[in-house]
């Protein structure tokens, strides 16, 4: 290896690649990202000259990366054709507009400044997984790199072809006033302009681009980006509020009231819609999610099966693809569509569309409609410190420990454990529904911990004190980045 390459092998994580730069990576890094990602692409294709979509969103380093990135693709044969300033979806979306090969889009999606990284995927609406991930991190560091004569183009008006897909699919006819809030981050340049031309009257929050991020990360699971969008809701007396990640491919939605919606329910709620039109259909959830999808009346009746399955949009995007179900939906906001209604992918605009739809069918505020959800008590998304060396064997030793207090019957807040599932760390579950989840973060050194449940809120603190309780003895947890 160069002596001045630098290059992190924890930056390769689960379904894409994360790094502080420069402190992890620096630019021949990326040339090398480059150079691997080409490899793995003309391996798979078996093509001399596969076609490669490059995007990049609006950090301030992004496009010098983008460069770097470009340069390591092109010397091992890639065509590249560079869609320029984008949101991951619609690098996605121009994959199958352009019939290409491949894509990688330079993002470190909702991250704080500082970070950097890329999302890439070979077949078509679908990104790296775990397999892929591990397959790119060997050619890259092993520096098993393909060489070839490779070259670029800049592929202009893509952003509009992407806009104008999405509007002329999906006009509706009820005026509804969405406060439309973008967190300073690449989604301002197309969510407002989308949901004006589906014909939504749209109130703009935080939309120019300003990539020192002045006032809170572009992240819809943040607290204080979603009171925000709640003030600006009752102020402007909207019907609905939406919260877009910094490149756009997850959405956070605050009802007519200012109240917050996390997007498993909402997920619930279109799943619900949806399944009036497609009975005997299937939906892909992440362990993250409500409880309430298994237990659920209107997918019972519609004869609709819901699978849980591994949090991470590469995870679900391809639960989704192989179990031809109709939707996926994960609790951090990337909700996946499959034909008829979407190419697959996560795009968080597509799936604010999804919901003006829902309210245009039921014809009625978004606070009666998800009045008529059960009322469950849901944390938010919470995660403690963990290192990125220690995060996996300290969550084995947790489902080993759960386990066993499954097996001798030890009463969680009086309750018994009646169900373990281990598909995505561990998510145990009581009988009247109630349920709390412990994983390791696939993008960030921590953990993450959810509970819900239906009985009272003094039950999801309790289930959430048992964890905090069980996870502090194990001395592996740091500070955690919002606790309840």
């Amino acid at each position: 290896m160069s002596t001045n390459l630098k290059i992190d092998p924890y930056g390769f994580r689960e379904y894409d690649a994360r790094w502080l730069y420069e402190k992890d990576i620096n630019l021949l890094g990326i040339t090398n990202l480059g150079k691997g990602l080409g490899s793995q692409i003309i391996n798979h294709t078996k093509k001399k000259n596969p076609r490669v979509i490059v995007g990049h969103d609006y950090r301030s380093y992004s496009e010098e990366i983008k460069n770097s990135l470009k340069k390591g693709l092109i010397s091992t044969g890639c065509y590249v054709e560079d869609v320029g300033l984008s949101l991951s979806p619609m690098v996605y979306f121009a994959q199958f507009n352009l019939n290409a090969d491949a894509v990688a889009m330079v993002t470190a999606s909702h991250n704080e400044n500082g970070w950097t990284g890329v999302k890439m995927g070979i077949q078509k609406g679908l990104t790296h997984a775990p397999e892929e991930m591990k397959e790119l991190k060997e050619i890259t560091l092993n520096e098993k790199f393909i060489k070839g004569q490779g070259k670029e183009e800049n592929i202009k008006g893509i952003q509009d072809i992407y806009k104008n897909d999405l509007i002329n699919k999906n006009k509706i006819k009820k005026k509804i006033k969405a406060v439309v809030a973008c967190g300073n981050g690449t989604a301002g340049i197309f969510a407002p302009d989308i949901l004006r031309g589906i014909g939504c009257e749209v109130i703009e929050l935080d939309c120019n681009l300003d990539w020192t991020f002045p006032k809170y990360n572009p992240n819809p699971e943040d607290l204080e980006m979603l009171h925000e969008i709640a003030k600006s809701v009752k102020e402007n007396n909207a019907d609905i509020g939406f919260g877009f990640d910094g490149d756009g491919d997850r959405v956070g939605v605050i009802d007519n009231s200012g109240n917050e919606i996390f997007s498993d329910k909402i997920g619930l709620l279109i799943a619900r819609n949806l399944s009036n039109f497609h009975q005997n259909s299937k939906f892909i959830v992440d362990v993250k999610s409500t409880g309430l999808f298994s237990t659920d009346v209107i997918l019972k009746k519609n004869h609709c099966k819901t699978l849980y399955w591994k949090t991470g949009h590469s995870h679900i995007k391809r639960k989704v693809h192989k179990e031809n179900a109709l939707a996926g939906f994960e609790k951090s906001g990337h909700f996946f569509f499959n034909e008829p209604l979407g190419y697959g992918y996560d795009d968080g605009i597509n799936s604010a569309i999804q919901v003006c739809h829902l309210l245009q069918n039921q014809n009625r505020k978004m606070t009666e409609i998800i009045s008529e959800l059960p009322i469950t008590y849901q944390s938010p998304t919470m995660a403690p410190y963990c290192k990125d060396e220690e995060k996996y064997k300290v969550v084995d030793d947790l489902v080993a420990k759960f386990k066993e207090i499954k097996d001798q019957k030890i009463k969680i807040d009086n309750q018994e454990i009646s169900e373990v599932l281990t598909v995505n760390g561990i998510r145990f579950t009581f009988k009247d529904g109630s349920w709390g989840l412990i994983r390791a973060s696939s993008n960030k050194p921590s953990l993450v911990v959810v509970t819900e449940s239906p009985t009272s809120d003094k039950r999801k603190l309790n289930i959430f004190k048992f964890i905090d309780e069980t996870l502090q003895k194990t001395g592996k947890i740091g500070e955690y980045d919002q606790k309840i």
